[in-house]
């Protein structure tokens, strides 16, 4: 299986950079097989039946964007350089503050052993430099590092989006779910994002259930496939866990003939490391590189709510496992005829294989 497999082309002007509003108006995209149909998000209960259960990831997207500034002082007297921050994930072991690995521009500016200070209370040592990146070791911690980097940070919105525009105070609103809890992501679920309030409602008078996952979505989600022969690319690691209540509730729907459906990706990709050691959903609790690629057996997904994806990218090949690579390309050619919005910010699509619909 060759990564031009998964290659299509996509007019730049149906790349998203703001999302629709309100949240629930966005279209979607419904697959049941072969057939498609054109709907909008509002409408996702038509395609759901009582006793399903939908999936949500419960991460928060913290501001992991920083501005700063680094003060050297020297036999002449201090030199100062401003520097960018871009938070990827946190880093265990070592003493002192949060330890973050982060990108740093310019790299070159900052010595191992510097601070760079960043406003609201918050500054960082570099600790290490390597392969590109840095090892930030930050003044503070819990509480009170949360405060000063909301305080002092900016929504980490995906490249596609910063080439075009830099991130404002309305997407510290538009990037984050409404059911965001546990703070952790440096990228959104991007599927939730089209739930408001009134879906939910209405999803629940439905006989519609929710469980709630959490996976800390990492920058490594943007990363592009660099090999040719797909089976041999090396997935990024991100944290996840699955309760003993998630893992019981979606076991009990599972029991009842009930469909479970993640939404987002990174929901499916948890769910299925929760199964992989039994074949049943199970609790669960570490950090999955799970690759799910055409050939990969679904343990516990049924069908799959998410939006449209870069071209020869791992999530591409993710919906091309549950749906088949044909037919995606062809629900892909469908979108892009009748102008569906791509990416994290675009429209939506629900996904339901033949076996499930």
């Amino acid at each position: 299986m060759k990564l031009s497999d998964f290659d299509f082309d996509l007019p730049e002007r149906l790349i998203a950079t703001r999302p629709a509003s309100p949240r629930s108006s966005a279209r979607l995209l419904v697959a049941e097989g072969d057939r498609i149909t054109d709907a909008h998000v509002r409408d996702l209960g038509n395609w759901l039946r009582p006793g399903d259960r939908l999936v949500l990831n419960d991460t928060r997207v913290i501001p992991a964007r920083l501005s700063g500034e680094r003060v050297r002082t020297g036999d002449t007297g201090d030199t100062r350089s401003q520097i960018e921050a871009t938070l990827l994930e946190p880093r265990a072991g070592g003493t002192g503050g949060v330890r973050w690995a982060a990108l740093l521009k310019p790299l070159r500016k900052v010595r191992e052993g510097e601070r760079i200070v960043f406003g609201a209370g918050l500054s960082a040592v570099c600790e290490e430099k390597a392969e590109g990146q840095a090892v930030l070791v930050f003044n503070l911690e819990g509480a009170a590092f949360e405060a000063a980097l909301n305080a002092a940070g900016a929504m980490p919105l995906p490249p596609y989006i910063e080439a075009r525009r830099k991130a404002d105070a309305q997407d510290r609103e538009d990037y984050q779910t409404v059911w965001a809890r546990r703070p952790g992501a440096v990228a959104a679920p991007t599927a939730s994002l089209h739930f408001d309030a009134a879906l939910l409602q209405s999803l629940r008078g439905k006989g519609i259930a929710f469980t709630h996952v959490t996976l800390h979505v990492g920058a490594g989600t943007f990363l592009p496939v660099k090999v040719e022969d797909v089976a041999s690319h090396r997935m990024h690691a991100e944290w996840g866990e699955v309760s003993d209540a998630a893992a019981a509730e979606i076991a009990a729907t599972k029991a009842a003939g009930g469909r479970v459906i993640p939404v987002g990706t990174t929901a499916l990709r948890l769910i299925e490391t929760a199964a992989r050691a039994t074949g049943q959903i199970a609790p669960w609790r570490g950090e999955t590189d799970i690759f799910i690629y055409p050939g990969f057996e679904f343990k516990v997904t049924d069908a799959l709510m998410t939006n449209f994806h870069l071209p020869k990218s791992t999530l591409l090949m993710l919906v091309s496992a549950l749906m088949g690579r044909e037919r995606m390309l062809r629900i892909y050619d469908h979108a892009i005829k009748n102008g569906y919005r791509f990416f994290s910010y675009g429209d939506a699509s629900l996904l339901i294989p033949e076996k499930t619909a």
